[in-house]
C-alpha cells in the first residue's frame, strides 16, 4: 500500500497555482448534490485502481452491499487484472463512465483502493457525471477520484470503507446514518476507558485551538500531493483539509506537507484535520522527526483550528465523511460537524 509512486520529486511543476481557484466556472459548480440513495436501489461495485487478490473479497463486497439492501451491479472489468491494476486504463475508466450514466445505479462503491486511479483522471466523462451527479464511495487511492471529481464538477462524494473493507457495527452505523437517514453528522471519536485508568484508544490531540468553517478536501495525503500541478487538484481556498496516510515514513509526511506548504495550499485552508497514519513511525538511522513536530512545523503556525486523531484512514472503524460537504470543525473538542444536507431534496 505504498504510495511513493504518486508522489515523485518535488518539481517545479508540481508548485503551479492551483487549477480552478477563483474562477467563476469553479463557483458555480462547487454544490452538486448526489441524488438521496436508499434500501432497495442498485449500487455498482467498480475496481478503479489495484486488482483483488482474492475472488472471495470480491464476494464479500457483493454479500456486504446485499446485506445493507441493495441490488448490486459490478461493472464490466471490476474481477479484471493488468498488472498490480484491475485491468487496463481504459476498461476500468470505462467502467466509472459507465456507471455513472446508468440511470438505474443509484450509487457507486469502490472495491478497494491500492494504486492507479490517477492515471483514470483523464479518461473520466465530468460532463456525464455532472449530468447523473451520484454517491461515490471509498478511500485511499480513490482519493484521486474524489479530487479529480469535486476539481472537475463540484460534486459531493464521501470519503469511507471500501466494498472489500470491514463492514463491522461501527462502519454499517455510519453507513445507515449518512446515507440512509441523512443526518447532519457530528464526526467526533468513541473514547471508552476500558480497563485503562486515562482513556488511550481513539483519542483526539488539539494542534492549535478554535473554529472554523469551510468545505471539507483531502483524503490520503501522499495520492492528493501526486496531484499537485494538475486540473484535478481542488482548490483549498477557505477550506478544511483532511487527510491521513498509511506505510509512510515520517520524513515522508514533512516532504508531502513542505510541498502542500510550497505550493500554497496550506497558507490558503481555513481548518485542518489528520486522521491516523498507520505504520508511519520513524526507521533507524540518526533519528527522526516525530509526526508532532512535523504538525508544529507545518500546520501550527498557520494559525488555523486543528486537531489529530480523527477516525479517519486505513483503520477498522472509519468515518464516512462528505467530499465538498461543509462542515464545522472545533478543534479543541476534536470534532467537526455537517453544516447542510449532502444530498438532493426528494
Amino acid at each position: 500500500m505504498d504510495r511513493r509512486d504518486f508522489i515523485g520529486s518535488a518539481a517545479l511543476a508540481a508548485l503551479l497555482p492551483l487549477a480552478g481557484s477563483g474562477s467563476a466556472e469553479a463557483a458555480e459548480r462547487r454544490r452538486l448534490l448526489p441524488a438521496a440513495l436508499n434500501p432497495g436501489d442498485t449500487v455498482a461495485l467498480v475496481s478503479p485502481s489495484s486488482a483483488t487478490d482474492e475472488r472471495l473479497s470480491l464476494q464479500l463486497a457483493q454479500e456486504a452491499m446485499q446485506a445493507l439492501g441493495f441490488k448490486v451491479k459490478t461493472g464490466e472489468h471490476y474481477a479484471s487484472r493488468y498488472g498490480h491494476l484491475a485491468g487496463t486504463d481504459a476498461g476500468r475508466a470505462a467502467d466509472l463512465n459507465a456507471m455513472f450514466a446508468d440511470r438505474e445505479v443509484k450509487a457507486i462503491v469502490c472495491v478497494r483502493g491500492g494504486s492507479g486511479a490517477a492515471r483514470l483522471l483523464p479518461l473520466l466523462d465530468y460532463k456525464a457525471i455532472r449530468v447523473h451527479p451520484k454517491v461515490l464511495l471509498g478511500y485511499s487511492d480513490i482519493t484521486a477520484l474524489h479530487s479529480a471529481i469535486q476539481a472537475q464538477t463540484g460534486l459531493v462524494t464521501f470519503h469511507g470503507p471500501i466494498g472489500a473493507g470491514s463492514w463491522n457495527r461501527f462502519n454499517v452505523d455510519q453507513f445507515k446514518r449518512v446515507f440512509f437517514e441523512r443526518e447532519l453528522m457530528t464526526y467526533k471519536n468513541p473514547i471508552e476507558a476500558g480497563d485503562e485508568l486515562v482513556p488511550r484508544k481513539h483519542r483526539t490531540l488539539t494542534i492549535a485551538g478554535g473554529k472554523a468553517q469551510g468545505e471539507l478536501i483531502g483524503g490520503n495525503l501522499s495520492v492528493l500531493v501526486g496531484l499537485a500541478g494538475s486540473p484535478y487538484m481542488p482548490d483549498f481556498a477557505g477550506k478544511i483539509l483532511f487527510l491521513e496516510d498509511v506505510s509512510e515514513a515520517p520524513y515522508r509526511i514533512d516532504r508531502m506537507l513542505t510541498t502542500l506548504k510550497l505550493m500554497g495550499a496550506l497558507d490558503r485552508i481555513a481548518g485542518f484535520v489528520f486522521g491516523e497514519c498507520s505504520d508511519c513511525g520513524p526507521g533507524e538511522g540518526y533519528g527522526s522527526l516525530t509526526l508532532d513536530q512535523i504538525f508544529d512545523d507545518h500546520i501550527k503556525p498557520l494559525g488555523i483550528p486543528a486537531y489529530r486523531g480523527a477516525m479517519i484512514g486505513h483503520i477498522s472503524e472509519q468515518f464516512i465523511v462528505p467530499v465538498g460537504g461543509k462542515v464545522e470543525l472545533d478543534a479543541d473538542a476534536g470534532s467537526f460537524r455537517m453544516l447542510e444536507p449532502v444530498f438532493q431534496a426528494a
